[in-house]
């Protein structure tokens, strides 16, 4: 009981020291551009800020812009989700020679910046929707593919060594050791993907949008509205924070046979891919 209530404590303390934080920095931001310690021409106060939002909120445009980012943010990151976790799974579990042989490939496309291969990107398809949700899903498959990989080979070897002890065949090791196992890794680069998704947001929407945050943030940019810049900014960080603090509410809903949803049994050694 004791050591529940001081984890509660624990917990209690870094909580309020998050909130303090985060409430430091949004005093500085109001308070250093009215003391024109930074330039509110380049920075204006938060208050500024949110009356822009609300006025973007009270013609519409607001709610429409970001209703087309969520749709084209989401729209990448499921796509990518559908190709990295099925190719995390198949490389980490049944063919780890051959994932060791792809991996340089992997890693050089991982570090292929979409916005670098932007004209690549719109020769082949174009200035359209897929345009926009093939730069957001090219950079969020890398994560979470990296990610299944590393949840299926730290699989702790012990774990399946009992599991084909007791007559598991080959997909029921896989369905109810392995997936099960890998799962806290899969979720991390899962996180980690949202967080590019969204992060992409503006560059995708250079392709030729008409709508949009980040070609909100873009056309203010032109126009030099300091504010609306950072109204954009600050509503498509405000969305990555909420989107990540879902996913770590279904991370703990989902993997309930882990530890507070952060992980399963611990590795004693290397992994035993899943098809051995």
């Amino acid at each position: 009981m004791d050591t529940v209530d001081s984890e509660r404590g624990h917990q209690s303390s870094i909580c309020l020291m998050r909130i303090t934080v985060a409430a430091l920095a949004l005093f500085a931001w109001e308070v250093l551009p009215r003391m024109e310690v930074i330039d509110p021409q380049f920075v204006p106060p938060l208050s500024s800020v949110l009356v822009t939002i609300r006025g973007l909120l009270e013609n519409g445009d607001l709610l429409t812009h970001t209703l087309v980012s969520l749709q084209r943010a989401f729209s990448g990151l499921l796509a990518a989700t559908l190709i990295g976790l099925p190719l995390g799974l198949v490389l980490g579990g049944w063919f780890p020679r051959l994932q060791q042989a792809l991996e340089p490939l992997m890693e050089l496309f991982a570090q292929a910046n979409p916005v670098i291969l932007a004209h690549i990107i719109i020769f082949f398809l174009g200035i359209g929707e897929v345009a926009k949700i093939f730069t957001i899903c090219w950079l969020c498959i890398w994560p979470i593919t990296f990610s299944t990989i590393a949840g299926i080979r730290d699989v702790d070897p012990q774990l399946m060594k009992a599991a084909r002890s007791l007559g598991l065949g080959r997909w029921q090791l896989f369905l109810h050791v392995a997936l099960p196992a890998s799962a806290p890794s899969f979720f991390t680069g899962l996180r980690l993907a949202a967080g590019y998704a969204f992060l992409m947001l503006i560059a995708s929407e250079m392709m030729g949008a008409s709508n949009g945050l980040g070609w909100l943030v873009m056309q203010s940019q032109e126009n030099y509205h300091i504010q609306r810049i950072f109204a954009g900014a600050t509503i498509i960080t405000a969305l990555a924070v909420l989107t990540d603090l879902l996913l770590k509410v279904l991370e703990k809903r989902t993997l309930v046979w882990t530890d507070n949803g952060s992980g399963w049994l611990k590795p004693q050694g290397p992994g035993i891919p899943v098809g051995e």
